[in-house]
């Protein structure tokens, strides 16, 4: 399975695979279409998931800095696009008039008596590049004081992040109200492309039609999230062939060492979260515009562990591994909502433990499983020195010299 995809050792066989790929990937969506729009649905949230993990494997897979708080760029990129394409922003305008009247008409009168009533609705393609951008520097301002910190105490500042801006989200309704708190921002505006909107317009029940041809909303989504993750697997790639990928992999394996052959860590773990959260932001700001919705509770603890879940689960600094776990942890388990109960029934005759209580048990005894007996991932890297040592704790033995 390693050698699939390798296009230098048998590039042959590697495009054979590439070819088979590419046909199910485009064909997926129109045969699921026959057994209805969940299967695509479910599929665009996985294509989601898998561009968040590809982003926090910069990080964490290549660079080696443990992060548990990198759902919060993906609420920065998600929120940055509830506001600027949204209503929302009217209701800012109008609670700052309330709090800050000065502020507040001086605001309106820039920005117009239309924004003030209806709100910004700026195209998705130029809230991308911002939510990118936007993240990209919140990740240098998690990186910078945290330089220092290795592990468990890298780990935990990064989940404190990750839960103080769950929090804000969910506290920034006042006294200016700016994320509408726990009910969150709705009436998100859908993407849209060369002026046809992929939600479909008004009245065509959530189907695209364009030139005598129309697919379901879901379908659309489908192939403009492959066709960006397509993008930053590319990046991925060209990242860690390059001579900024081989300096976070010596951070990663001996920081100290690095440093002595003379590589900069500080600016390259800067780059690294910055690369990382990026991705995160382009994430988060597809999300807004497919759900159309937007709330704290999207962004939770459990979020960012399931992500590093997946880069750890398909091989952490291995593209494919992190692309197959993102797949497993976002697809299977609403497969198995699908099919654990009518199963049981079957066998049963009635439902004896819960789909959600199953999900949850079989995802835990698979991780356990994985850990236990595939440390570097169900897919690693096929060559060691791509791959984190599996337990960097582990003393080396000794040669029975002594130290001078």
């Amino acid at each position: 399975m390693s050698g699939l995809f390798d296009c230098q050792t048998n590039p042959r066989k590697a495009a054979v695979g590439y070819i088979l790929l590419g046909i199910v990937l485009i064909a997926f969506p129109f045969v699921a279409s026959q057994f209805g729009n969940s299967w695509a649905r479910i599929m665009d949230f996985a294509l989601l998931y898998i561009m968040l993990a590809l982003g926090l494997n910069i990080v964490v897979g290549f660079a080696g800095l443990l992060d548990l708080g990198y759902i919060a760029f993906y609420a920065l990129g998600a929120y940055m696009t509830g506001l600027l394409a949204s209503p929302q922003f009217a209701s800012v305008l109008e609670s700052l008039v309330e709090q800050y009247p000065a502020l507040g008409n001086s605001l309106i009168a820039f920005f117009g008596p239309e924004i003030a009533a209806n709100g910004i609705h700026l195209s998705v393609w130029l809230i991308v590049p911002l939510g990118a951008l936007l993240t990209a520097v919140f990740g240098m301002l998690l990186g910078a004081p945290t330089l220092k910190l290795r592990g468990d105490y890298l780990a935990i500042v990064t989940l404190g992040f990750g839960e103080i801006i769950r929090i804000f989200m969910n506290n920034l309704s006042g006294p200016v109200n700016i994320t509408n708190g726990p009910q969150g921002i709705n009436q998100i505006d859908p993407i849209r492309i060369f002026g046809v909107s992929l939600a479909g317009e008004d009245g065509s029940n959530s189907t695209l039609h364009l030139a005598g041809f129309s697919m379901p909303s879901v379908n659309a989504y489908y192939f403009l999230f492959l066709f960006l993750c397509i993008v930053i697997v590319f990046v991925s790639s060209r990242l860690q062939h390059s001579r900024l990928g081989r300096a976070w992999v010596a951070i990663r394996e001996d920081e100290i060492a690095a440093k002595a052959m003379g590589i900069n860590t500080r600016n390259m773990k800067l780059l690294a979260f910055a690369m990382g959260a990026s991705f995160g932001g382009v994430s988060g700001a597809m999300f807004a515009s497919f759900q159309g919705f937007i709330s704290p509770e999207s962004f939770s603890l459990m979020e960012s562990i399931t992500v590093l879940a997946m880069v750890v689960l398909g091989g952490m600094g291995h593209i494919p591994g992190v692309i197959l776990g993102g797949v497993l942890l976002a697809a299977l388990p609403e497969l198995l909502r699908h099919g654990v109960e009518p199963l049981q029934q079957a066998l049963f005759g009635k439902i004896v433990i819960e789909a959600e209580i199953l999900r949850q048990l079989l995802y835990g005894l698979a991780l356990v499983g994985i850990m236990l007996y595939k440390p570097s991932g169900l897919w690693p890297a096929p060559r060691h020195e791509d791959r984190p040592d599996a337990d960097i704790d582990q003393p080396g033995k000794s040669t029975d010299v002594a130290a001078a």
